[in-house]
């Protein structure tokens, strides 16, 4: 049978993009659609332009440190509408690098929403096209919990980059990695916060002393948690949100807040409307069911990144992708490796890890395991007059010598895990690190000098 393309995405995100334009090189006929603007989340509503805001928020500190090492630095103000605006003028600019990548590569782009007529033909509006293979690409979405009363009056991370008066005062709902890194940047830039969890501390399923060292600096730094809350309300008001949140006894306290933030609440696969009833694909838990090679239950589509809701990451995405067009377009059969893959929290103070935690190591070696810890005060902070602290943390496989976890608290974590993580994929053993020189003075030499 001829088709109009040997492979079609639905869904220009990172990994989307990525598959399209590697399947392209190798001289496949490509077709992509996409319904919203061209880099998908990461892009547009998350890793970029909250990393841009990350850095915004640095600078208060920055100028309050300088005054230790001599700097006057006179009155500042902050103008929150000239900073979203700028952050989205560059998301503005890397969707036209994309727009010209699909173009360079060749790769056909349809503006519309994708759907499933049948297992080979997709429908966008008006009109129909066929494809040999179909990679699903379409990525996720975050959800409000139904159980909150009044959640309809909460944003999400989708809508924090388009408010263009900063909020005064905000609550978020919820302790992963979005809420977390939201409440950092909000009160750096001078936003009353408090964060609601339903549990005892942050970051559910990142390392303890992580979670710990992250939720002890974010209170340090003026924010305000307030932890085992598993129920509260939300009212529109005259002067903005009232949420509820009871406390004991039958009381409860009362916040008014200008926004809430509900981003930390979780995501999903985004599966609206693909038409996936037409097709043999199954859905598992939501999510898109796969084999190790991103094969659906149907042997010629794919699916890639959080749709499938495995290791929801950008880079993961785009490995996934590539890994796929390799095999399929490019001769050369290869899949995703889902070990030690290294992540960041930007939060403040930042994070970043790779490996095992200190719980799963010893669920998987047992006694066997060795924890090397050192927290500091990096030099930085000395004249700063700051007590800023940095934890590192390497876990250790006793029988092999292996380093099977590397965690980090502290100034350029993610820049030095990264480093890190090259070492733990290639097996490092303690003895390797331990041999290594340090870069002096530096934070990151700690890691080379645990004993």
């Amino acid at each position: 049978m001829s088709y109009d393309f040997d492979l079609f995405v639905i869904g220009a995100g990172s990994g989307g993009i990525a598959t399209a334009r590697r399947a392209a090189q190798y001289g496949a006929k490509v077709g992509i659609v996409e319904s919203d603007r061209l880099g998908g989340t990461c892009v547009n509503r998350g890793c970029v332009p909250k990393k841009l805001m990350v850095y915004a928020s640095h600078f208060p500190y920055e100028f309050e440190e300088s005054a230790g090492y001599g700097w006057t630095v006179g009155e500042t103000s902050f103008n929150w509408l000239k900073m979203i605006t700028a952050v989205n003028n560059e998301v503005d600019r890397l969707n036209g690098i994309y727009q010209r990548m699909l173009d360079n590569s060749e790769v056909k782009l349809y503006r519309g929403y994708g759907k499933f007529i049948d297992s080979h033909t997709i429908e966008i509006g008006e009109q129909k096209v066929t494809a040999e293979k179909i990679l699903i690409a379409v990525g996720g979405k975050p959800v409000k919990p139904d159980d909150i009363p009044g959640v309809e009056h909460a944003i999400t991370s989708r809508e924090i980059f388009n408010v263009k008066e900063q909020p005064k005062r905000i609550v978020i709902i919820g302790g992963g990695y979005i809420g977390v890194e939201f409440a950092c940047i909000l009160n750096g830039l001078g936003t009353e916060v408090t964060v609601v969890i339903r549990g005892d501390k942050i970051l559910r399923g990142f390392d303890e002393d992580l979670r710990t060292e992250i939720q002890e600096g974010m209170e340090r730094h003026g924010i305000r948690i307030l932890n085992n809350k598993p129920k509260l309300s939300i009212a529109k008001q005259d002067l903005g949100l009232e949420i509820t949140i009871p406390i004991s006894n039958g009381e409860s306290e009362i916040i008014v807040a200008d926004a809430v933030s509900l981003a930390a609440t979780g995501r999903e696969p985004d599966l609206s409307n693909l038409g996936l009833e037409n097709t043999g694909v199954e859905v598992v838990k939501g999510a898109i069911a796969v084999d190790e090679y991103n094969k659906t239950a149907e042997d010629h589509i794919y699916a890639v990144g959080d749709c499938t809701d495995r290791i929801n990451l950008t880079p993961v995405a785009i490995n996934e992708g590539r890994a796929f067009a390799d095999t399929h377009f490019g001769g050369q059969s290869r899949k995703m490796s889902y070990e030690n893959i290294p992540t960041a929290v930007f939060s403040t103070p930042e994070a970043a890890t790779v490996g095992l935690t200190e719980a799963e190591a010893k669920e998987k070696y047992g006694d066997a395991i060795k924890v090397y810890r050192s927290k500091f005060r990096p030099m930085y902070y000395t004249l700063a007059g700051k007590e800023e602290k940095t934890l590192m943390k390497l876990i250790v496989d006793t029988n092999t010598d292996k380093v099977v976890g590397a965690h980090m608290v502290g100034d350029n974590a993610a820049e030095i895990i990264q480093g890190v993580a090259i070492a733990l994929k290639m097996g490092a053993t303690k003895a390797n690190f331990d041999a290594t020189v340090g870069i002096h003075p530096s934070s990151a030499e700690e890691f080379v000098t645990m004993r």
